[in-house]
């Protein structure tokens, strides 16, 4: 079986993610591997395909409980024999787990690194043929990963001492260069493949609110969005309990989740959670960690992280299935005082006095950084990319910062007096001094220090502090200042030299704080639909009847209802109807097993469904299907008011317009299909690096001249030309399907069809 035949068979896709197959097959051909994926890009299938290939047990090592026990249970359901072996079993059931691990009942066995030293695993490792180990949030072997973990460095004793060495495989979602080789040289990696897919993930829609009651934002979104999942998180445990009290006051059906609560109650509130009978979780950040729930809507950060590492990981958790997400941190600037706190209280027992210095200095760091990303007004996504060595150019057009209306002010004059006041500290102060002394603070501190006589003091007066401390951060975002990672960070001199030049100027931009359900956010780049939108109102009926079958065979099964079918494969049945179970085998995350456990309920439903509703159109795909020859046809459409279409601007391709030249290669037609000026436009364009023209838009064109509209009737969409379209000498033409199912095209006469060819032409679409 190759790797492909067998990711069907037992996981039912049909084709690998990017870079899954190159890491499968480097361990397939013995090559240690690093990969570095993003949360939701499949990490797990690059181990788990070539351990049902290779000849003897993988091991996979992690440090998560949880992520564990949700990766054997979903291995079982897919027909594949997993164990795990850590602290939650008892000293027997370990010991029965590694004797049929002996007798070769499992391929995969998940273990945690305490265990690598004792007796009994190191007695069973000493015999068993170990054909792989996989190192899994492999940043923790790294003092300078987030997630250190003494314990990870007993990983390489373990794997010395076996009798044969087996491929070595290493996997994380959050590294940066230094951490990356950090991983490379600790694990002794044998001429590793090495594959970064990148850590975009393009589905998230990153958002940094400053709102002065953090609880009523909450409390607004979430009754806004009363049947989507999320997490919120919080700094401190006194937090989260506050705020889980008020969202129950309100009847939401939240949890909670931190060290403060004892296991069993913290073991319940998190399966509630996972098996949606608690769709919102409060939690510390103790909370999450290999939780591989997959329909989580949005990550609120109630307070800021202390670092990067963890905002990616954490804010990760959201959109694992790929479906639009929101990732929205609410800050102030108490955050940083309660993260320095903890910092602080951090425990570093066991750590050389050297390295522990070391590491608080890399905290401060780190925390410095996640202030810059609360502060900044550029592209949040750009932020993170760059942050973990992705460079970029182009803002996302796709983050609450682009979406956002601002105005630049020159903050020259002011920039100058801060570089004067950090002259005269000589260096010796933070953050706080230097900004209570522009600002003419009246304080003791600043009495007592001297700087109440400095020439600088008061030189910012008019400007309130905060507005000063986002100036200083972007004077260290610009290299003009720079703080030192001391555990009291001091602000120093960067390169000025620029500022000495007359024509330099330092621009801040300003906005206007809304909160997001209000802000616009397809003013240029259409936000990314969810695979729910293909269904009508009759197909989100058959979606809502497979959720609640999925959710009693959960029940039945004492299973998470996204390891049963997550719910693009729902989606994927209701668009393609399955009538057999060769057909159900074709929806994207149907495997063998789970077609011979649970196929028939589902085809039965669907077939109950479809028989009672038998003129019933389930999704606006199969309407395309018929009207355009096309699966794609009609989906997925851009949002744009008008075909006046401007270059993409984050690095890809542009869209799609004509030359004068190509405009006039068009041939005209008495009537024209909507497809039939589709193809006829991309016929015509002769210029590079723009995108195909789609029906989509060419209809958004349309509607924004007042010459056609979209009528929905019970679920069944008609597409239909106003009376202006009626007289500009569009028709309506009835056809039925081999099915017997009646529907309407329209067609477009040559005057219609120039309108839409001048809208893409000439010098100003070119110029965008």
């Amino acid at each position: 079986m190759t790797a492909k035949e067998t990711l069907k068979s037992y996981f039912g896709y049909d084709s690998f993610r990017e870079g899954q197959e190159n890491i499968i097959t480097s361990i397939l051909a013995g090559q240690d591997a690093l990969a570095i994926m993003p949360t939701g890009a499949g990490k797990s299938i690059c181990y788990q395909v070539p351990a049902l290939m290779l000849p003897g047990i993988t091991l996979v090592i992690s440090p998560l409980i949880s992520l564990m026990q949700d990766q054997v249970k979903a291995l079982n359901e897919a027909g594949i024999h997993a164990a795990f072996i850590n602290s939650s079993l008892t000293e027997t059931q370990i010991g029965t787990a590694l004797s049929r691990a002996a007798q070769g009942i499992y391929k995969i066995i998940y273990v945690a690194p305490e265990r690598l030293e004792t007796y009994g695993f190191t007695d069973f490792a000493g015999r068993a043929d170990i054909s792989m180990v996989t190192v899994d949030e492999a940043h923790c072997i790294s003092q300078w990963g987030q997630d250190f973990r003494p314990s990870y460095l007993k990983i390489v004793d373990f794997i010395k001492n076996l009798p044969e060495r087996p491929v070595v495989s290493a996997f994380t979602a959050t590294a940066t260069e230094e951490v990356k080789e950090d991983i490379l040289c600790i694990l002794n990696l044998v001429n590793p493949t090495v594959t970064v897919t990148g850590f975009d993930r393009e589905n998230l829609y990153y958002s940094v609110e400053n709102v002065r009651n953090k609880d009523n934002f909450v409390i607004d979104y979430i009754e806004k969005h009363p049947k989507e999942s999320g997490i919120i998180y919080c700094a401190t445990r006194k937090n989260v309990d506050k705020l889980y009290e008020t969202l129950l006051k309100r009847g939401v059906p939240v949890t909670r989740y931190h060290a403060g609560i004892d296991n069993a109650t913290r073991k319940k509130n998190q399966e509630d959670f996972i098996y949606d009978r608690a769709p919102v979780i409060v939690a510390t950040n103790a909370f999450g960690m290999g939780i591989d729930k997959s329909n989580v809507r949005y990550v609120i950060h109630y307070n800021m992280p202390q670092s990067m590492e963890n905002y990616y990981q954490e804010a990760g958790r959201a959109g694992r299935d790929g479906e639009p997400s929101r990732c929205i941190l609410l800050f102030s600037a108490q955050d940083i005082m309660i993260n320095k706190y903890l910092l602080e209280k951090k425990d570093f027992s066991g750590l050389e006095y050297e390295d522990m210095e070391l590491i608080k200095q890399r905290d401060l760091r780190r925390l410095q950084v996640m202030e810059g990303y609360c502060r900044t007004t550029g592209c949040l996504r750009n932020t993170i990319l760059n942050y973990f060595g992705e460079k970029t150019s182009l803002p996302c057009n796709n983050c609450g910062n682009c979406h956002r209306d601002y105005q630049e002010m020159d903050m020259t004059a002011d920039a100058k007096q801060v570089i004067n006041c950090v002259a005269e500290t000589k260096g010796r102060y933070g953050l706080t001094i230097v900004t209570g002394t522009l600002a003419g603070a009246d304080r003791a501190r600043l009495r007592e220090l001297g700087t109440v006589n400095y020439r600088s003091y008061g030189a910012l007066k008019g400007r309130n502090e905060a507005l000063i401390r986002n100036l200083i951060s972007q004077l260290i975002e610009e290299g003009y200042l720079y703080q030192t990672e001391d555990r009291y960070s001091v602000l120093k001199m960067g390169n000025i030299a620029p500022l000495k030049d007359e024509t330099t100027r330092v621009m801040m931009r300003f906005y206007e704080e809304k909160e997001p359900e209000r802000t616009n956010y397809n003013k240029e780049k259409p936000a990314r639909k969810k695979s729910t939108d293909s269904l009508t109102s009759a197909g989100y009926d058959l979606f809502e009847e497979l959720r609640r079958l999925r959710l009693e065979i959960a029940r039945e099964e004492s299973l998470p209802p996204y390891i049963v079918f997550n719910d693009k494969t729902l989606i994927d049945m209701c668009v393609s109807l399955p009538k057999t179970p060769e057909e159900l085998l074709g929806v994207s995350g149907v495997g063998e097993n789970k077609l011979e456990k649970y196929g028939q309920r589902f085809l039965d439903a669907i077939a109950s469904f479809t028989e009672a509703h038998p003129n019933a159109v389930i999704s606006i795909q199969t309407m395309a299907d018929d009207a355009n020859g096309s699966t794609n046809a009609g989906t997925d459409r851009p949002k744009t008011t008008s075909a006046k279409i401007t270059k993409s601007n984050n690095g890809k391709k542009a869209d799609f317009y004509l030359s004068e030249n190509d405009a006039g290669q068009f041939v005209y037609q008495d009537l024209y299909y909507i497809s039939d000026i589709k193809n006829e436009l991309n016929r015509i364009c002769t210029t590079e690096g723009v995108k195909k023209i789609s029906i989509g838009v060419i209809w958004d064109y349309l509607v924004s001249q007042e010459l056609t509209y979209e009528n929905n009737t019970n679920g069944v969409f008609t597409k239909m030309p106003t009376q202006k379209g009626t007289d500009y000498g569009i028709i309506l033409e009835e056809k039925t399907t081999a099915a017997g199912l009646s529907y309407k095209l329209i067609k477009y006469p040559p005057k219609v069809q120039k309108m839409i060819v001048d809208s893409l032409t000439g010098p100003k679409a070119e110029e965008n």
